[in-house]
């Protein structure tokens, strides 16, 4: 179903994509501490999808994993909601939130106890059609006033 006809948006599409087309997966309370999450889907903004898989499934980080999956869910909500073609996607935007942290006790020397944290995220990926090539004639143009206005030929 193309953006156009839909008739209720969410407010995550909302403040995520706003009106354009494209769209977004999310996977919550993911065991995985939010610095290293972080490290992956950075190495991935702004990348194409095939070029993004490529990367991450060759990736040693153990959050590639993880955000390869989101990124394949990311792929297929593109392309049978919102009818987006797969070759022409890019991903514009990847958050990775803090979610809630797990409190565990380990014994330690003499009675005592430490207190470990178990740290879980909440990965987003946007998914967004390439924007167009702006074209050579257009460039030229500016160059061409530039020009006029110095006074060169």
């Amino acid at each position: 179903m193309p953006t156009t006809d839909r008739r209720r948006t969410s407010a995550r599409r909302e403040t995520l994509l706003g009106d354009q087309p494209g769209a977004f997966a999310s996977a919550r309370y993911q065991r995985i501490t939010p610095m290293k999450a972080r490290r992956v889907t950075q190495m991935i903004h702004g990348m194409p999808v095939d070029d993004a898989l490529a990367l991450l499934q060759f990736a040693p980080q153990a959050a590639a994993k993880t955000v390869y999956k989101v990124l394949e869910s990311a792929i297929a909500n593109a392309e049978t909601t919102e009818d987006l073609d797969r070759d022409d996607l890019v991903v514009s935007n990847c958050q990775v939130d803090e979610g809630p942290t797990m409190k565990r006790w380990r014994p330690r020397a003499q009675g005592r106890a430490t207190r470990i944290l178990k740290r879980t995220s909440h990965i987003t990926l946007v998914l967004t059609p390439r924007p167009e090539p702006v074209e050579a004639s257009a460039k030229r143009g500016t160059t061409a006033t530039k020009n006029r206005k110095k006074g060169k030929a």
